[in-house]
């Protein structure tokens, strides 16, 4: 699979992801390339912070949301219905 071929994350995705993601997951949820990614981060244009661990770079998954223009966590239809949802706002 190249670059190109990874289609963007969607929002269920988005949401699922861990407290941090290397940068082709972030990459996706802009809908961007790799080697674009890493273009960005050389010039330190990358839309939100990225950290170097070791050779590798990492982004934070709650500056990721905060780039995108997300601010709440939403509650999905299953979550409700699985009783997940109740547990994350009480």
């Amino acid at each position: 699979m190249t670059d190109r071929d990874e289609t963007p994350l969607t929002f269920r995705e988005i949401f699922d992801l861990p407290v941090s993601v290397n940068l082709r997951t972030a990459a996706r949820a802009f809908g961007m390339c790799l080697g674009t990614a890493y273009r960005l981060v050389g010039q330190n244009a990358f839309p939100c912070p990225t950290v170097r661990v070791g050779g590798r770079h990492r982004v934070l998954t709650v500056d990721l949301l905060n780039a995108l223009g997300i601010e709440e966590r939403p509650v999905f239809a299953d979550e409700v219905a699985d009783g997940v949802a109740l547990t994350l706002f009480d």
